[in-house]
């Protein structure tokens, strides 16, 4: 019989990581709720049509990308009213979903954020997996720009409070209305349409599926071939320029650079407006750290009557990536397993325990750790091992005495103290 294993692309992110993982998580979440913003917490998994629907058929996503749900005695992941079910591949849409269901923009303008697992069927590399964590960032209500810029300026704190400001650039684009895309794919098609040979076979499929996304083509010959095609700047009418001016004003008095890349449309239909992502040049081919846009449609596609939809702005980042960035550019140190760690003779294990408890009782933010009842011997290397700055001893002379031995594990140095003396600063 053979040993189980992790499947290809899903990982498992072990004690060691673990607690560098919850610091950075601290990081994001005081960021968050400085800027007032609440947590959602959300299903992993949802109807396959509010992705179809949401995201967009012709995207990478849902054509290729999904994980379909199987349950009971059915292979088809649908229910018995012929739904599909679908693990989720990213959370804007299932956010939307909710907020649409419980009516949660009645008289208020919800800024909301979630954080969870997320699912791709991928090809797994470094920094891209199957299974990923996703932060993801929801304000609805606003069409104004100061929305847009508040999330962008709300990542920029994140960067600096993690300290990979200087590592991270970011890169702004606008994509407009949707009838200005329309005039817009239009011409790019006719372009491409005459340009067709020399274009990637992946860019080729997508000329008459999704042709703003060839402009994300990484192929060098097709790159070449887009320096000619035409802009779409230059089919944005007054309101859409307007808009993006005051998005760039916005970051100008923020102090927060940007580079303007016209070839960033990014990889979901909803996007209208601005889109933003923050890229950088330490993880290979995997540069986007954080990307994110303005989705004024969704909520109207959601509803399923387009003709209600409410303007909107998010953003998402994949904490996969982001540790591997923070491994790079800026290492969290090792923390240890516990602060105090307690040992005691097998005779008096059972004083040892309430001892444990007691100690959590009156200090609840320190961590304190036992070992089975083993040897004296054998719980000292593994306090030894946790990393503990105390070890407190206690055996039979301790028990009649109503005190503790406590070793600072950084000096050596043990001393004697009463058993109700719990101050370890």
């Amino acid at each position: 019989m053979s040993e189980l294993t992790a499947i290809r692309g899903f990982n498992d992110i072990l004690p060691t990581d673990t607690a560098k993982w919850r610091a950075v998580e601290s990081v994001l979440t005081q960021v968050l709720d400085g800027y007032g913003f609440s947590q959602i917490r959300l299903p992993m998994v949802e109807e396959t049509d509010l992705f179809a629907r949401g995201v967009g058929e012709a995207t990478d996503i849902v054509e290729k990308e999904m994980f379909g749900v199987v349950h009971g005695n059915q292979n088809t992941g649908k229910d018995e009213n012929e739904k599909s079910f679908t693990l989720r591949p990213e959370g804007t849409a299932g956010c939307v979903r909710a907020v649409v269901q419980h009516n949660l923009t009645r008289g208020d303008t919800p800024k909301l954020w979630y954080m969870g697992a997320m699912f791709r069927y991928e090809r797994p590399q470094k920094g891209r997996y199957r299974q990923f964590t996703q932060l993801g960032v929801e304000s609805i209500g606003s069409p104004l720009p100061d929305a847009d810029a508040e999330l962008i300026a709300m990542t920029a704190m994140m960067w600096k409070r993690l300290g990979i400001f200087d590592h991270v650039t970011l890169q702004l684009n606008t994509l407009g209305e949707a009838h200005e895309r329309i005039a817009y794919k239009t011409a790019l098609v006719e372009y491409l349409t005459a340009h067709f040979d020399g274009l990637d076979d992946d860019s080729q499929r997508r000329v008459s599926t999704n042709p703003l996304r060839v402009l994300d083509s990484k192929d060098e010959q097709t790159q070449a071939i887009l320096l000619g095609a035409p802009k779409l700047s230059d089919f944005l009418g007054d309101e859409s320029r307007l808009h993006f001016e005051q998005v760039q004003n916005y970051l100008h008095t923020l102090g927060i650079d940007f580079e303007i890349n016209e070839k960033l449309v990014r990889g979901l239909d909803y996007y209208n407006k601005t889109v933003f992502e923050w890229v950088t040049d330490k993880l290979g081919s995997q540069a986007t750290v954080c990307g994110g846009g303005r989705y004024d449609g969704l909520v109207g596609i959601v509803k399923g009557k387009p003709e209600q939809s409410e303007p909107a702005v998010g953003f998402a980042m994949g904490l996969e990536r982001l540790m591997l960035l923070m491994k790079t550019v800026n290492p969290i140190a090792d923390t240890a397993d516990c602060d105090v760690f307690v040992v005691a003779s097998e005779s008096v294990y059972m004083n040892a325990v309430l001892y444990a408890n007691e100690l959590r009782t009156y200090r609840p933010n320190m961590r304190v750790k036992m070992a089975s009842a083993t040897s004296l011997k054998s719980q000292m290397k593994k306090a030894d091992k946790s990393g503990a700055k105390f070890t407190v001893i206690i055996g039979d002379d301790e028990v009649a005495n109503q005190t503790v031995s406590v070793k600072n594990m950084a000096t050596g140095e043990q001393t004697s103290r009463a058993m109700t003396d719990f101050d370890f600063e």
